[in-house]
């Protein structure tokens, strides 16, 4: 007697082939058997009257990572069929920890991070702890250099480079399935492309890959991607390039044509390239990253403490309002920390600028990451919708939420793609715009992503596969969250099975913790948990 079989199935098994009717059998958190399964029995029947079951979504761009511990049920994730993230995104995770400068690395992640030193040690709490999704983690180049070198501007010395090999070393032994780079951030923006190269090498021998968040996404965006191409033949390693975008409007329509021609010629060269994409033409992350790179040298602290200095503080705002000119209003504020701003959530920059009475759109920027002490998240609107279609059609690119595991009351106005990016992709790009199949869709959520982690028991429906499952209602699906209300179940998912644990029944979380920690072993595609 097994203990589940989902019945009358439309199966779609992530490898792209077209869907067939079918049932499978589940047992101790795997699949046993798919098919027509006449005199089995089973603990539990479900009828899936005729929906679609594919595999869990796996979403490879996602910083849970800062906000799991929190929200352990992971609502944001499960409720749009997502069953295994893999956070340490865009350079920053939660290890490695030198504990002499753990308050750089506590300060810039918001996260207490004293618990634990190793990525190892941070896996073992992040166990013990007991969540609803499978995670697996990235080493955080930004992370790493912050242990060796604080928030330095400096070019790393040899001896430098040498310590920050060692803790990637470190970090892979300990199962990261890679490094991620975040070039646009303090301090992986100050390191140059030989620091890189130097230190991305060093996952190769593990079977590891690079995830960036290139240099630039605006007017350098086909630079930054002829850098991470450099870094990928130089080192051998996979490159997997990060929400890939163009947030340049004089630019839209045209330097997506030519990131992609450069990707796919570097296919056809032998470079094993992906990329990830959330389905949005807005972007989200921290409201000082609209501030000059050289402001952040030394950490958050010495951040805040420029912003109060009056002279240094009319330099930044000269050299803000002039890179940003035109730009203002494309810029949201969307989840901060005091009641008292809580009324500028969901506002742009201009309309926060016009209610106070001031034009001075720079300054009110900064009074508002003083007011929060950085702690204050932004949406910004840069991208145009025929580049995301274009992109997103590319047989390389997967899906990636760049989101985080959130509550349905969590604060703020935060981006809906926390929320309801997989379920987009299907029910507004494929469904209703005719972009690609189903079958297409589900394996860019699914088999894609788990052939690029080397997760060889995930990404398909088969015997033998870890029983991540979601049942669905094609035609019923709808990305309800948006930008005004994103903390929203997405409707038409029926069920989400993780490891065969009923974890989601119609929008309804169970309050099963069934996800499993997953570190990815050297010279294999194996995964322990």
């Amino acid at each position: 007697m097994v203990d589940l079989i989902i019945k009358n199935a439309r199966i779609i098994d992530g490898t792209g082939a077209p869907w067939y009717r079918g049932d499978v059998a589940v047992e101790d958190g795997e699949i046993v058997c798919v098919g027509l399964l006449k005199g089995v029995d089973a603990k539990e029947v479900v009828d899936a009257q005729d929906q679609y079951l594919c595999p869990g979504f796996i979403d490879m761009h996602t910083h849970s990572d800062q906000t799991i511990f929190s929200y352990p049920l992971a609502e944001s994730r499960v409720f749009q069929g997502i069953t295994t993230e893999i956070t340490g995104n865009c350079g920053i995770s939660l290890a490695p920890v030198n504990p002499e400068k753990a308050d750089l690395l506590e300060k810039y992640t918001s996260h207490p991070v004293r618990e634990w030193q190793s990525v190892g040690e941070y896996l073992d709490v992040l166990e013990k702890h007991e969540i609803s999704v499978n995670t697996g983690v990235l080493v955080g180049h930004g992370a790493i250099r912050i242990a060796v070198m604080g928030f330095s501007d400096k070019k790393a010395t040899e001896e430098e480079i040498r310590k920050m090999q060692a803790l990637t070393r470190e970090s892979m032994e300990c199962g990261a399935f890679g490094i991620s780079t975040g070039l646009i951030y303090p301090p992986g923006c100050y390191s140059d492309t030989e620091e890189l190269i130097a230190i991305v090498g060093e996952v190769k021998p593990y079977g590891g890959y690079y995830a960036t968040h290139m240099r630039d996404e605006k007017s350098r965006v086909v630079e930054s991607v002829e850098e991470s191409l450099r870094i990928a033949r130089e080192t051998g390693v996979p490159l997997h390039v990060s929400h890939h975008k163009v947030s340049y409007k004089p630019d839209w329509h045209t330097s997506c044509r030519k990131t992609i021609a450069l990707m796919e010629e570097a296919r056809r060269e032998g470079i094993d390239v992906t990329a990830d994409q959330y389905p949005y033409n807005a972007s989200a992350t921290n409201l000082s990253v609209n501030l000059p790179t050289w402001a952040f040298e030394g950490g958050v602290e010495k951040l805040l403490e420029r912003l109060r200095d009056p002279e240094i503080r009319t330099q930044l705002e000269e050299n803000t309002n002039a890179s940003h000119e035109g730009r203002w209003d494309t810029i949201y504020v969307s989840c901060l920390k005091t009641e008292e701003n809580a009324w500028m959530q969901g506002k742009s920059i201009v309309e926060i600028a016009e209610t106070l009475g001031k034009d001075n759109y720079a300054s009110v920027l900064i009074d508002i990451v003083l007011a929060e002490d950085n702690e204050v998240d932004e949406i910004c609107f840069g991208m145009c919708e025929e580049d995301v279609e274009y992109i997103m059609t590319k047989e390389f690119v997967m899906t990636g939420s760049d989101g985080s595991a959130m509550s349905l009351d969590f604060p703020g106005k935060p981006h809906p793609r926390n929320f309801g990016t997989f379920v987009r992709t299907l029910s507004h790009y494929c469904r209703d715009r005719g972009l690609f199949s189903l079958e297409r869709a589900v394996q860019r959520q699914s088999a894609l992503p788990a052939a690029r982690l080397g997760l060889s028991d995930r990404g398909l429906i088969k015997s033998g596969m870890k029983a991540d499952l979601v049942l669905f209602d094609f035609e019923k699906l709808e990305d309800l969250p948006d930008y005004q209300e994103a903390q929203r179940a997405c409707s038409g998912i029926s069920r989400v099975y993780v490891n065969g644990i009923l974890t989601v029944i119609d929008g309804t979380h169970t309050g099963a913790k069934a996800g499993m920690i997953l570190r990815k072993e050297k010279n294999n595609n194996c995964i322990r948990v």
